[in-house]
């Protein structure tokens, strides 16, 4: 594992769309996500406390017990955002080696999170640019949410078990939620169908990239604690948009 960190490559809100079509991700600094969404950092901060009360993953087929997390499904289209009965989370194996082919029921998201202003608006915001990056004027798109908390209980921690991978989907948002205690976690980046690719590290809460995962794979680097022994963490929001119905329908 390299403790190298590599500063993300910010760009600013106004260069996200071009970006995603161009080179296939782009990724916001804090402070661009708030302009983005036009809301306060504090907004999305008051988000983090879910992060303490996540149930654990029970489906991590490697045998590891670093990994709990919450998910939600919602229709978002223009400003009209509904979420819909709890369901499975489902992924063919081709997409994930892992975990793919399995119907699994994670607890779902919290009602008070996801009736949060800032929540509405951060799902609003990601239908926008998943219809700007597919030229898609007014498309009904299906939305999965998944709060995770990767942990160094066990000595290491696994953000992306199933290697780099994507997801099945048009976009995915990845945000960094917070992170302590911890080395690793490298997020890459890499061409679908070429050599191109870029590593860096994620280290301010509410940075976010955005990826169209039908030109880019990724996946995040383990995590280890910086003292040995000690606790650490690393906590993301991840976020898919997909215009043809949800997986596994």
């Amino acid at each position: 594992m390299t403790n190298a960190a590599f500063a993300p490559p910010f760009i600013q809100p106004a260069e996200l769309l071009p970006a995603l079509r161009e080179q296939g991700y782009a990724v916001l600094s804090p402070q661009g996500v708030s302009d983005w969404l036009g809301v306060p950092l504090r907004d999305l901060e008051a988000l983090h406390a879910d992060w303490n009360d996540l149930p654990p993953d029970e489906y991590l087929k490697d045998g590891g017990r670093y990994r709990t997390r919450r998910h939600a499904c919602f229709t978002v289209e223009d400003e009209a955002i509904a979420q819909v009965p709890h369901r499975a989370h489902w992924q063919p194996v081709e997409y994930n080696a892992l975990h793919g082919g399995m119907q699994r029921w994670f607890a779902p998201m919290h009602e008070a999170t996801v009736a949060q202003p800032v929540w509405q608006r951060l799902l609003q915001r990601l239908g926008e640019a998943a219809s700007g990056m597919r030229n898609a004027a007014a498309l009904p798109w299906f939305v999965e949410a998944h709060q995770f908390r990767i942990d160094t209980a066990g000595g290491i921690g696994r953000p992306t078990p199933e290697g780099a991978h994507r997801d099945g989907v048009d976009l995915v948002a990845v945000a960094l939620v917070g992170r302590s205690g911890i080395k690793g976690g490298e997020t890459r980046v890499f061409e679908a169908n070429g050599r191109r690719g870029e590593r860096f590290t994620m280290t301010e809460p509410w940075t976010l990239l955005l990826l169209d995962d039908a030109r880019v794979i990724h996946e995040s680097t383990p995590i280890q604690p910086t003292e040995e022994g000690a606790a650490g963490w690393r906590d993301t929001l991840v976020v898919t948009c997909r215009a043809q119905g949800f997986q596994g329908d």
